[in-house]
């Protein structure tokens, strides 16, 4: 079975669904499906010769076209050029984001060719999303998304809350819930705590809470620094730091910079950058605790991330795993307020032994997300929709 994959970006500062494209494609091949990986140059330092070609980009086979207006609409006539005239090549075409170009113009082209499709959403059709931007995506609803939804062969959601969110207001109802895996390469404890020190001094000895996500308003960052900033006055809490590990919009990483330097807190809170292979894992492995204190959250990779190194969390009820996490008693859940969010840390920071205990069943919780796992429900998926009888790899 071909299978083609259409995503607006894979830079990896584009957030989740950059970071889970490549696994995703490269478990799918292990389960014996011939993958394509289509997508645009935007965020990416390539060349002219690389456009419109097929790379072993990643150990994935992809195209990339050039994004030609627009950092989010990420139009490329190229790309749509050769959508309509390559679809039909594919037994089952997965989209990947709404609100893009690159997917309305693969929606058109399968509809065209008699090419079943599937959309995941990545998030945007939540209640909270459709809010941003509203007067654009109203206006892009009625020019062709709805009807993009609405004859997919399925709508794929990460969690069902998901699922439940978007039905229950948009009307759709041809949805299903394949969440995404994780690949976590965990160092030697003492090798990732010997790496602190080469990587990040300023944290030696000091417990920290980390943010390892995009910088983005939604993400509710600003409470979170408040938040923390407000427990740093309490008697046992001096030592704490705050590391928000991440790259944004820079109007965005200016603001969370300039509060930081109001409250004279530079020593306190620290901002890495963006940090991917073993910087990430070494920052990751040493936390005392993860916190995504998001306003929405269609699943959270960071999150599954943290629960498989043995790293308890923190996040808010609109994080969509927030009910797997309570359940597996994994974390900890806060409301969205300075109040709520200082009481929770306070409780984490306090106890290290309850932090062992939810980390501990936070990697029973994570095995449940691993790539082959998820690859063999998302050929189901594709089964289910094809024309053509999926020929599995043989183990």
């Amino acid at each position: 079975m071909r299978v083609l994959h259409v995503i607006p970006s894979v830079s990896e500062k584009a957030g989740g669904p950059s970071q889970a494209i490549f696994p995703m494609c490269r478990a799918l091949r292990q389960q014996g499906i011939e993958v394509l990986l289509a997508t645009t140059d935007e965020g990416l330092q390539t060349t002219r010769n690389e456009n419109e070609r097929t790379l072993n980009y990643n150990d994935v086979p992809t195209r990339f076209f050039p994004a030609q207006i627009g950092g989010s609409f990420k139009y490329s006539r190229p790309f749509s050029a050769w959508l309509a005239d390559n679809v039909c090549k594919f037994d089952v075409v997965h989209v990947h984001a709404v609100f893009n170009h690159a997917c309305i113009a693969a929606a058109n082209a399968c509809r065209k060719n008699n090419v079943p499709y599937i959309v995941r959403p990545l998030g945007t059709l939540d209640p909270w999303s459709m809010k941003q931007k509203s007067l654009r995506k109203r206006v892009f609803w009625q020019a062709g998304i709805k009807r993009m939804l609405s004859e997919a062969a399925a709508i794929h959601y990460t969690t069902e809350a998901e699922q439940n969110a978007v039905e229950s207001t948009l009307g759709l109802s041809h949805g299903c819930v394949v969440p995404l895996g994780i690949e976590v390469d965990l160092l030697d404890q003492t090798v990732a705590e010997a790496r602190l020190t080469e990587y990040f001094p300023e944290l030696v000895g000091h417990p920290y809470v980390l943010v390892l996500s995009r910088l983005h308003p939604k993400k509710g960052l600003e409470l979170l620094q408040d938040a923390f900033l407000s427990l740093k006055q309490e008697r046992g809490f001096k030592e704490v730091r705050l590391v928000l590990a991440g790259e944004g919009e820079k109007r965005y990483e200016q603001y969370l910079n300039d509060r930081i330097h109001s409250h004279s807190a530079a020593e306190s809170i620290v901002f890495p950058g963006w940090l991917a292979a073993e910087r990430k894992s070494v920052a990751l492995q040493n936390a005392s605790l993860l916190a995504l204190p998001s306003r929405q959250e269609n699943f959270g990779v960071c999150v599954m991330e943290s629960l498989a190194s043995g790293v308890p969390v923190l996040v808010t009820p609109q994080v969509n795993l927030s009910q797997q996490i309570v359940t597996a008693g994994a974390g900890w859940i806060a409301e969205l307020d300075e109040s709520n969010l200082k009481d929770t840390m306070r409780e984490a920071l306090r106890s290290p032994t309850e932090r062992a205990i939810r980390g501990k069943a936070g990697q029973v919780l994570a095995r449940k997300f691993t790539w082959p796992l998820v690859a063999s429900k998302l050929c189901e998926l594709y089964q289910s929709v094809a024309k053509v009888p999926i020929q599995f790899a043989i183990a």
